[in-house]
């Protein structure tokens, strides 16, 4: 395999490839930036703390709003996997069984990550940082909320589904927070192996089984996980520096950022065109796929342009938009399968 002067390898779309950096010496030549000054005395979580607080800083150790994008896969997945709106009930119990067992694996990450979080800005109000919780309170909250979620899917959908849900949340706390993300650039790329489960679950809970569709979506979430994370990294890369987070634009260059967000938007927008004959998709996810996809790689290639300058001045509209394009794709999904339209 070739391998070019500045250590950037464009062989593959599937993960960033090329030789680790000595990240010791890469941190070493970033800037850090100051540590975020957080509370010196946090409020202890057993000083009267109300029901109310305590329940608000439950629900934020499970990051809902992470959980709600991963749902909006979810249910047109099932739709698909039904060829029509599959029943209600398990629906109901599919999405409640996903809910809970994302929600374990983002609080056990909150509890993990707890060093990390009290020196970035953007994750300083996590109630472990805060003291609302305590670290035992969160830890109990995380192995029975993901025991539940076991017990749940297993026994109101399938047991496929739970094994897979289950498989998810394993791969997430032991293979992505634990050994993946202090240590390499690589830490997103394979992390959004998790996060592209939903569908997989989605598919089971419906036929029993995982058809090469369901594939097919997985690897859409997979390829596309990158290039929406990349930019929000971008944006908070001092951040991740002070904390010791080897993310790929705290330890590479701008350019070679960018170069790989342009990779991967390329990679995503030619696996959501797969779906279309191996699920025989019809007009409206067709064509939802082809400008959807269109639109992303032109946004992906201006941040590229911008990038080779060295400077990124608004990296989050990419990842906005990444969210809207993802979203888009599976709402059209859904109604392509609902109003099926021909060529």
């Amino acid at each position: 395999m070739g391998h070019n002067p500045s250590g950037t390898s464009l062989h593959g779309t599937c993960f960033y490839v090329g030789s680790e950096p000595h990240l010791a010496e890469a941190f070493r030549l970033i800037p850090m930036a100051n540590p975020i000054k957080t509370q010196t005395n946090p409020k202890s979580s057993d000083d009267g703390v109300s029901f109310g607080a305590k329940a608000k800083a439950y629900l934020a150790l499970t990051k809902p709003r992470v959980i709600e994008l991963l749902l909006i896969t979810t249910l047109p997945t099932m739709i698909l996997a039904q060829g029509g709106i599959p029943d209600l009930w398990l629906v109901l119990a599919t999405l409640i069984g996903g809910a809970f067992s994302a929600g374990s694996a983002n609080s056990f990450n909150c509890y993990i990550d707890t060093d990390i979080d009290k020196i970035m800005g953007r994750t300083k109000n996590r109630p472990l940082v805060t003291g609302q919780l305590s670290g035992r309170e969160a830890l109990v909250f995380s192995w029975v909320l993901g025991l539940i979620s076991v017990v749940w899917l297993g026994l109101l959908v399938n047991w496929l589904a739970s094994l897979i849900s289950l498989a998810a949340l394993l791969f997430y706390v032991l293979i992505y927070t634990l050994m993946l993300k202090r240590r390499t650039p690589q830490n997103i790329v394979w992390g959004g192996a998790a996060g592209a489960a939903p569908v997989l679950i989605g598919w089971a809970a419906v036929t029993g089984e995982v058809s090469a569709s369901a594939w097919v979506l997985f690897l859409m979430i997979f390829l596309w996980t990158p290039p929406h994370y990349w930019p929000l990294s971008v944006k908070y890369k001092n951040d991740y520096a002070a904390a010791r987070v080897p993310m790929l634009p705290v330890v590479r260059d701008t350019k070679t950022v960018v170069q790989q967000i342009l990779i991967y938007a390329w990679a995503v927008g030619a696996s959501t065109l797969l779906l279309i004959p191996i699920a025989g998709m019809g007009l409206i996810y067709s064509s939802t796929a082809l400008i959807g996809s269109a639109w992303f790689i032109v946004a992906a290639y201006r941040l590229y342009k911008e990038g080779q300058t060295g400077e990124l001045a608004k990296p989050m509209n990419l990842f906005h938009l990444s969210n809207l394009y993802l979203a888009a794709l599976f709402v059209a999904l859904a109604i392509d399968v609902i109003y099926h339209i021909e060529f």
